[in-house]
């Protein structure tokens, strides 16, 4: 696609409801754009990563079921806690909701689910330190991943809610959970229509602090 460097960056989004369910996704795109993302920094230049890339359809099937029971269980979380809800009763926040539960319902016919490990379990490790190194070693690869993607007319969500049942997700696919992390789901699919907009972001601007908080 003709993007400025400025305007991949800018323009790469969260993909759920503009996802084509419809159209194939060539394995070789799909390596094409991961071959991309092996060129991100690294801790120590271990590449101390691994991919699990779905395409069959009943496997594909089973993910969704563990990804929806993910759900379950973080809607049980919430409803036991007594903390307030971090997130803001908008329009806004309405609209993620509704492409999230979008995204629930359909996953199964997403036409690729990627999920990228790291070595080691990150509940084992002790430090900030240990842990920051650690996730620093996979989390860059995977966003030149879906810039890689982005740039070729396809489209990608940073999905969380199976690791709720990362052991569960680890026996679908064969994953070594004691010896690794899963660090997320990302469904790839070609997307419908490729103009998407750089996101408001002027509350950040908060954010900002130079030399002292």
């Amino acid at each position: 696609m003709p993007l400025t460097t400025d305007e991949l960056l800018t323009t790469t989004r969260s993909v759920r409801r503009r996802l084509d369910f419809d159209r194939p996704v060539e394995r070789s795109i799909v390596e094409e754009c991961l071959r991309i993302g092996f060129q991100a920094p690294n801790g120590s230049n271990l590449q101390a990563y691994n991919w699990v890339i779905v395409d069959d359809p009943g496997v594909r099937k089973e993910m969704a079921e563990i990804y929806r029971g993910g759900l379950e269980d973080q809607l049980a979380t919430s409803a036991a806690s007594t903390e307030p809800s971090p997130y803001p009763d908008t329009p806004g926040q309405a609209r993620i909701g509704a492409s999230v539960y979008y995204l629930v319902e359909h996953l199964q016919d997403v036409p690729v689910l990627v999920v990228p490990t790291v070595a080691g379990r990150m509940d084992q490790l002790a430090t900030t330190f240990d842990q920051a190194s650690r996730w620093g070693s996979v989390l860059p690869a995977v966003w030149n991943f879906m810039l890689a993607l982005r740039s070729r007319g396809l489209g990608s969500a940073w999905t969380t809610l199976h690791l709720r049942r990362e052991k569960d997700m680890a026996e679908l696919l064969g994953i070594p959970y004691d010896s690794v992390t899963q660090a997320g789901l990302f469904p790839v699919a070609y997307t419908i229509g490729t103009n998407f907009s750089p996101a408001d972001r002027s509350k950040s601007e908060e954010s900002i602090h130079w030399n002292h908080w």
